[in-house]
């Protein structure tokens, strides 16, 4: 078998440049499909959700095809080996940034239910009243999405704050994170993230700061969960969403 493990704990992007090396290499041809991702994990000494990321950076550049429910297929190269454009993928992946997120934003829940006013209040129910509008995930949910984690963040009255969370929330935008929605993200867990949001509002405006702390934090391990769906387990029916909840 040509792949070898990858030694020592690596980020998705050495993943994606060992399997664009293998495929240059023509140990995996054109049109064929790669060994499953609990496989690739297994071999690569890495985990699942890193293999996923680095599939969905490989499609992004043109390197794969990514067959829902089918596997994943290796494309032609393209043409002159043209590298992908600037900002195709990030340099973290979804995971490390949406556990940074959970570390800051718990912290900063924790400190908007000591507070949190009248007026605080009133923006996260109006936030929260347009998101249950919603019927199901678009661009305009994503910035409803931002919206109410910023304004959680805008409550402890510090601009640095806000603006940090919206810079962390805005590093989903971007091919990559596209492609992420597309196969992740569904009306289904839109709906499970509007009732976290909804939590983190009522701890809030309990006062609670170890419920907030802990209701933001559970949102965002939540959304980390709902990234564990491997390709082969997700049906056609389930990619219609456009952006990811969180």
């Amino acid at each position: 078998m040509p792949i070898e493990p990858i030694e020592s704990r690596r980020l998705y992007r050495q993943v994606a440049d060992h399997l664009r090396q293998l495929i240059a290499r023509g140990e995996f041809t054109s049109g064929g499909r790669l060994p499953a991702e609990r496989d690739l994990a297994e071999q690569l000494g890495v985990s699942r959700p890193t293999v996923r990321e680095a599939l969905i950076a490989l499609e992004v550049e043109g390197r794969v095809r990514i067959r829902v429910g089918s596997g994943v297929y290796v494309l032609e190269p393209p043409s002159a080996g043209f590298p992908p454009p600037p900002g195709a993928t990030p340099i973290e992946g979804p995971f490390e940034l949406l556990r940074a997120r959970e570390l800051i934003e718990g912290s900063i829940s924790e400190e908007a239910a000591l507070m949190v006013t009248p007026e605080h209040i009133a923006v996260l129910d109006d936030l929260l009243a347009r998101m249950h509008g919603s019927a199901h995930p678009t661009r305009e949910t994503l910035q409803l999405d931002r919206q109410f984690h910023t304004a959680v963040a805008g409550i402890i009255g510090n601009g640095v704050l806000v603006r940090f969370v919206g810079e962390l929330f805005d590093q989903r935008i971007n091919p990559y994170f596209e492609k992420l929605s597309r196969y992740f993200e569904n009306a289904e867990t839109w709906r499970l993230a509007f009732g976290e949001h909804q939590a983190i509002r009522d701890a809030i405006v309990a006062r609670d700061p170890q419920l907030a702390r802990n209701a933001m934090r559970y949102h965002l391990a939540q959304s980390q969960i709902r990234f564990q769906t491997n390709f082969e387990e997700i049906t056609p029916a389930s990619t219609s969403g456009e952006t990811l909840s969180a």
